[in-house]
């Protein structure tokens, strides 16, 4: 049996004590070698003779999927599944789980912080200081204004009750809740749209579907109080970069953070380098916590499917 394991924050330790449990269920691992998501080429070399995937950032595509006729079951060390074809998956009687919950504290601090972050012009007063200079900024405080989240989840709820906690406004929206369940989480309910109009800052807390690709595009962006912040610390493509770059050019907001990409990494994002942008690599996820939570959670998920036992995380 062979387990092929490509996240990059758990690659990098190969006596993690996850993947000690993989050797101890008596398969061999095979480490993710470039430090970095793979691409389809190089997951097609690497996944011929594999029996089980513990899933980063990489792309399981139809072709991928058909390159491994050995394959059970991948693993997703994470929540999100929109990085692999599932109907391509189910075609080929390949199990997809993910990890729910294990990294909810870790990117809704991420948020928070990138919130501060852009509302305070903090890492390029930094840069400006370690350069020798003594600058002074345009910031604006948090406190008495709205947030916006758009999706409930674990992490959403997180940053509500966060914005909540620092005297913000909160209001939001996710299709899987009904307005009085939103209201008993302390959160005025609304559209997307409703939500966005009201948003001074406005969160993205939201799987990458057809549907929810450029959820918030120039459109939605104009419906924006001026002035406004947005944060994208869930998937690239829910916010349309070229739109941002626009509104932010036309001075209409105060600022963009993002920790997700259209493409990754992100060279052509014609939001990276701007001066009102905050950009982190899709770190969302990595903190110590988190990955330790993660490691056990998608290994855990990995064995229960090889084994043959029930595996309640079981998204196809």
């Amino acid at each position: 049996m062979k387990v092929l394991v490509t996240p990059t924050s758990l690659s990098r330790t190969p006596e993690d004590p996850a993947l000690r449990r993989i050797r101890e269920a008596g398969a061999d691992v095979v480490l993710n070698p470039h430090g970095r998501p793979l691409s389809e080429a190089e997951l097609i070399a690497l996944i011929a003779d594999v029996d089980g995937v513990v899933a980063g950032l990489d792309d399981y595509t139809a072709r991928v999927i058909a390159a491994a006729p050995r394959l059970t079951v991948i693993s997703r060390y994470g929540v999100g599944t929109d990085r692999v074809d599932l109907e391509a998956a189910r075609a080929a009687g390949v199990v997809v789980t993910n990890a729910p919950g294990a990294n909810s504290q870790s990117v809704a601090e991420l948020t928070v912080g990138l919130m501060f972050a852009v509302a305070r012009r903090i890492p390029r007063l930094d840069a400006a200081v370690a350069a020798g200079d003594w600058p002074r900024a345009d910031g604006v405080e948090l406190g008495g204004r709205r947030l916006g989240v758009i999706g409930l989840g674990e992490i959403g709820r997180q940053v509500a009750r966060a914005g909540a906690g620092l005297g913000m406004e909160v209001h939001g929206c996710d299709p899987a809740l009904d307005d009085d369940r939103i209201r008993e989480l302390g959160i005025v309910p609304g559209s997307v749209d409703e939500v966005c109009r009201r948003a001074d800052v406005l969160s993205l807390h939201v799987p990458l579907t057809p549907r929810t690709r450029h959820l918030v595009d120039a459109r939605r962006l104009d419906l924006l109080p001026d002035g406004a912040i947005v944060v994208n610390t869930a998937r690239g493509g829910l916010l349309d970069e070229q739109a941002a770059h626009a509104a932010l050019e036309e001075g209409r907001l105060h600022g963009v953070a993002v920790d997700a990409y259209e493409t990754e990494p992100p060279r052509e994002s014609p939001l990276i380098g701007h001066p009102r942008v905050v950009a982190t690599p899709h770190t969302g996820a990595h903190t110590a916590e988190a990955v330790h939570r993660m490691a056990q959670a998608a290994v855990g998920n990995l064995l229960d499917v090889l084994q043959g036992r029930d595996c309640r995380h079981r998204v196809v």
